[in-house]
């Protein structure tokens, strides 16, 4: 398994795992998420790698007010359970800290209760969840037609 910064050519295969893991109204919030933090900071976008060089996990973070945020952490299914999770966050706080960032947070959606377990054992209690999230511009709905 191996730990590392999104690259372009890795798209199609992030989006595959990402119809594949998650379900369809997280796909379509969490699809919108990726490509808003694409535009602005790949590298806040980890992967994990099987060894024969398959996309079996994915974290997108984002940076919003000097706080760095765990949007969204995905893992396939048929790698749960085996650390790649945990080795995603811990790389994010790596990264995190490389941003000179000190404070993290987690996107307390809906979609991440399923997760909050392992967010609890890395130490993330429930004063680092974000209820709030929609206030994080990754997860902005954006109105098409401009008007309120």
């Amino acid at each position: 398994m191996r730990i590392r910064s999104f690259q372009l050519s890795d798209v199609n295969q992030v989006m595959e795992l990402l119809q594949v893991a998650l379900m369809e109204d997280c796909y379509e919030d969490t699809k919108r998420a990726f490509a808003r933090q694409l535009s602005w900071d790949s590298e806040l976008i980890m992967i994990a790698e099987s060894e024969d060089g398959e996309i079996v996990g994915t974290l997108i973070g984002t940076i919003d007010q000097n706080t760095g945020f765990i949007y969204r952490t995905v893992v396939h299914p048929d790698y749960r359970r085996q650390g790649v999770g945990k080795n995603l966050v811990t790389a994010m706080e790596q990264r995190f800290g490389q941003y000179n960032i000190r404070q993290i947070m987690i996107a307390g959606d809906p979609h991440n209760k399923a997760i909050a377990p392992l967010y609890e054992a890395m130490g993330y209690g429930a004063s680092k969840f974000l209820e709030a999230f929609q206030k994080l511009g990754i997860a902005a709905v954006s109105s098409l037609s401009g008007s309120r």
